[in-house]
């Protein structure tokens, strides 16, 4: 039996910078790669997201969702569930959302308890963010019942 490839590239679209994970080919461990900064021009931030696509080899893009802390859609997550439709006419591998409610707080969490602090922390929340939803749609996505 041949094992599913499940390299996934994850991200979190945010209004100045979006950080990026990748995932292994055996849909296990998200890992950070790296942070992109918005160029204020979409069509050039969706180029560079299909460029890390290709370079990871990724069979499909995961996007952080920001749903209100009830699960409903705020202006918030309209914006980035428009941002994906035209991430899909882009990137050439499916484009899926991932519910990222308290990912930023989790990530913020694990780099106040390191002692990261400032424009370095900033850089990294981004990153670190991307590697939360990742890693969580890589395990809903192999856990019991799939």
């Amino acid at each position: 039996m041949v094992a599913q490839d499940r390299r996934a590239v994850g991200v979190d679209l945010g209004s100045r910078r979006i950080g990026v994970a990748v995932g292994d080919g055996a849909g296990v461990l998200a890992v950070q790669w790296g942070t992109i900064e918005r160029s204020g021009d979409r069509a050039t931030d969706h180029r560079r997201i299909t460029e890390v696509v290709v370079e990871a080899g990724a069979v499909v893009l995961v996007v952080g969702l920001p749903l209100r802390l009830d699960g409903t859609v705020g202006p918030a997550a309209e914006a980035v569930l428009a941002e994906i439709d035209e991430l899909a006419a882009t990137v050439g591998v499916p484009v899926e959302s991932y519910d990222e409610r308290l990912t930023t707080v989790t990530a913020e969490r694990g780099l106040k308890e390191r002692g990261m602090r400032g424009r370095r922390r900033r850089t990294v929340i981004d990153q670190l963010a991307a590697t939360v939803i990742l890693q969580g749609w890589l395990d809903a996505a192999t856990g019991p019942g799939r």
